[in-house]
């Protein structure tokens, strides 16, 4: 049976982790990094890149790179009025009014799309790191994510060739990879990445962990410092130069790199300094950007944003019923938690000091790989007990909300609410489902309607319709309506995916498959180039040291095969790379041995050089 790894698919970066043998180990991606951008790239080419290699060139290529896709998972156009977006590609609605992106060829792609394009690629690692195929994963999401962002997080794993066995909160994934399952504490877990905040507070007894309450703020993050420092330095520049850098196709995206840099480096030390040689061009010729940034100006660009999270804290507190003195813990979680402004709030609010050993950046992966060894049976010894993030309800007369599950109520639930009609005679009553905290329908989120039909004709307000809400632990909602009178029902699994139908989500299944053996190839390709390259190094460098020992048919030899491998390391066919690398690997092996025939080499001199056992190894 595979095993279920646990994905943190966040907003500025992505991690996996696997657990083994109870403990949580991060999966290596292959490319350096334990934590990679979650950026996705369309070169001019035709290639796509996913993570470091895309983000590297965003600068020349700014229009076709799409970062920060979390924060339009399951959004409308419309309510993206609040929220800075630090960003570099177009955002549009599409004929649903959805949220999608747009790239300079003009090509539309849905959130979804493009997040299931980053997790190709981490099922592609976790499959190479692993040596078997993954299938089966727990997710995690912001834990103030509504219904609709949910679902299309899922369906991003689904296109991607992903089940998800769970869809975990964010701070109930990191507390169960800090605190251990023995432990009897009450925690608060504050988690603020790169686009979301949340704020949750659990109680472990005995390996239960249960979430008392939780509450946050999906449109809040580092990305949003990094865009009031863009617009700052911008400003600067343009009050002391003149010059308007946002109208330029390329400067801002070299201000936001640096203005992401500035702000990690102010985390550590109290000033730092942008340099942009040749940012534009004046009367003058070249004009180049140099500007210090303090701590202190950054803290004031920054305070009102981080201030917003103070409210929210006492909010959690007061849900869960408790003050900040029952708390034994509070967990420090996500990379803006770095900013030493932000620690000092934390310690204010809940009056004692965070607790910042774990590493923010890899937590939450850790903690859905243990979640995933509690859902694959695994592990016994730990129960989790989440909550709902957001009241549920439905429409009733006037436009007003009744709520009929309401946040923080535990998972599994099942809830019932009577209704009526409010038309002599109705046959047909609407129900439309809704999710959010306001109490007029119109300010809160739509996830579903559907009609309940064959009521018997009564006056208005004599007809009985019980309207029953219950959602799985996997926050999947089911919604049954029923007449009390005549017993017809009508039931409807609400399972919205962000604006994709199932038939859409089965399309873009079937593209990705493609592209996965696409980029597979190419993947491979780059790894074939990269031995190739190491090899063609070593054997260039023991034919210029040794020439001179050599036969000269040991050296045609050496280099006919030297040259037949530049030539296929620069084409793409890697069946032709492969040979010739195996090709030179044994015409290298066999000089190596000629030399130490005519001249033994001192192995341990030599230690630039490949050794012989590991080249074959290499080829075998």
């Amino acid at each position: 049976m595979g095993c279920t790894i646990g994905i943190d698919l966040g907003t500025t970066n992505y991690c996996m982790s696997i657990s083994e043998g109870g403990n949580a180990i991060v999966i290596q991606t292959g490319e350096g990094p334990r934590v990679m951008p979650s950026v996705v790239a369309f070169t001019p080419a035709g290639d796509r890149l996913v993570g470091i290699v895309a983000k590297r060139q965003a600068i020349t290529n700014p229009k076709e790179t799409i970062s920060s896709i979390k924060r339009l998972m399951g959004r409308k156009y419309d309510e993206l009025t609040k929220g800075i977006f630090n960003v570099s590609y177009d955002i549009i609605p599409n004929e649903n009014g959805d949220a999608v992106v747009r790239i300079g060829d003009g090509r539309t792609f849905t959130p979804q799309e493009i997040s299931s394009m980053i997790l190709q690629k981490m099922k592609y690692r976790a499959e190479e790191y692993l040596g078997e195929e993954v299938t089966d994963v727990v997710v995690t999401v912001p834990a103030h994510f509504n219904e609709v962002q949910r679902k299309a997080t899922k369906a991003a794993c689904t296109i991607a060739g992903l089940n998800v066995k769970r869809v975990l909160n964010e701070p109930t994934a990191a507390a169960l990879a800090f605190t251990d399952a023995v432990e009897r504490r009450k925690i608060a877990v504050f988690d603020f990445g790169g686009g979301t905040f949340d704020i949750s507070v659990l109680q472990v007894v005995n390996g239960i962990f249960e979430v008392k309450a939780t509450t946050g703020n999906t449109q809040l993050g580092g990305d949003d410092f990094d865009a009031l420092l863009v617009e700052w330095i911008m400003n600067e520049f343009k009050r002391e130069k003149g010059i308007d850098l946002s109208e330029d196709p390329v400067a801002p995206q070299r201000v936001r790199e640096a203005a992401e840099r500035a702000k990690c480096e102010l985390s550590a030390a109290l000033e730092t300094s942008i340099n942009l040689p040749f940012i534009a061009s004046g009367d003058q010729g070249p004009v180049h950007l140099e500007m210090s940034i303090s701590r202190g100006l950054f803290e004031g660009l920054i305070k009102e944003l981080v201030e917003s999270t103070r409210p929210l804290c006492q909010q959690v507190l007061k849900d869960a019923g408790l003050t900040h003195a029952d708390l034994e813990t509070v967990v420090l979680v996500g990379g803006s938690t770095r900013i030493p402004m932000v620690r000092a709030l934390v310690e204010e609010a809940f009056q004692q000091e965070p607790v910042h050993s774990v590493n923010p950046d890899e937590v939450v992966a850790m903690g859905a790989a243990i979640a995933g060894s509690v859902v694959s049976g695994q592990r016994k010894d730990l129960v989790l007990l989440d909550v709902i993030s957001l009241t549920l309800g439905v429409e009733t007369l006037g436009g007003v909300m009744a709520p009929i599950i309401t946040k923080n109520s535990p998972l599994p639930i099942k809830r019932s609410k009577m209704f009526t009609t409010a038309v002599d005679n109705q046959q047909i009553v609407g129900i439309h489902v809704l999710q959010g905290e306001r109490e007029l329908s119109e300010d809160n989120r739509s996830l579903a309607r559907f009609e309940l039909v064959g009521i018997r004709p009564s006056p208005r307000g004599v007809p009985r319709i019980e309207v029953t809400f219950s959602i799985d632990a996997n926050g999947i909602l089911f919604v049954n309506a029923k007449d009390a009178v005549t017993g017809k029902h009508q039931e409807l699994k609400v399972n919205p995916s962000g604006g994709l139908s199932d038939d859409d989500i089965r399309e873009l299944i079937q593209d990705a498959r493609q592209y996965r053996e696409k980029d597979r190839d190419r993947i491979k390709l780059i790894e074939m180039r990269n031995n190739a390259d190491q090899l063609i190094y070593e054997a260039s460098k023991l034919l210029k040291t040794s020439k001179d020992r050599l036969d000269r048919e040991s050296i045609i030899e050496l280099e006919s095969a030297l040259n037949e491998l530049r030539t296929a390391r620069d084409g793409s066919d890697i069946p032709s790379i492969e040979s010739t690398q195996k090709d030179l690997a044994m015409v290298f092996h066999t000089t190596r041995n000629i030399l130490k025939m005519v001249d033994p080499i001192d192995e341990e001199d030599d230690s630039g050089d490949m050794k012989t056992e590991d080249l074959k190894e290499g080829i075998d």
